[in-house]
């Protein structure tokens, strides 16, 4: 029985795809930066592995951008951004230097106040979402179809 990897030992065009990182000091631009950021690793890997559908990519840079809010809102100080592709999807680490873990707050669409959906949106989208919290903080690790 052979034991050799066939093809050369070359790894898949989307296996060379390295992870992506990028790092912000937590001001309101960030948010654009984050979205921007992930839309460049996108535009990358979508040259080796085209999304199975065009609205996983919104759906991505979507839920960057509402981690990312959600940060800049919560904790202060420095963020940062970790994309990486796995097997089926793309998985996105979101860390910031706040140690509460988010949770889901009341949407009320008529008062005026805002807010509340963000959450919600980021696990209907998601596949999978986990948050670990560190002694400096917590990383929330968001998983999407690709």
């Amino acid at each position: 029985m052979a034991t050799e990897s066939r093809g050369g030992g070359k790894k898949p065009p989307s296996e060379e795809i390295e992870d992506w990182e990028a790092g912000f000091d937590g001001g309101f631009g960030d948010v654009t930066r984050a979205r921007l950021s992930a839309e460049e690793f996108l535009t990358t890997l979508a040259r080796s592995v085209a999304p199975t559908t065009p609205e996983y990519r919104d759906d991505i840079l979507l839920v960057v951008s509402e981690l990312a809010a959600n940060a800049i809102q919560y904790a202060p100080g420095p963020l940062r951004l970790v994309m990486r592709r796995t097997f089926d999807g793309v998985h996105v680490t979101f860390s910031d230097t706040s140690t509460t873990p988010p949770e889901p707050r009341p949407f009320h669409p008529g008062d005026g106040t805002g807010g509340g959906i963000g959450w919600y949106l980021i696990h209907t989208l998601c596949d999978q979402v986990s948050v670990v919290v560190r002694d400096d903080g917590k990383d929330v690790h968001a998983f999407l179809p690709w």
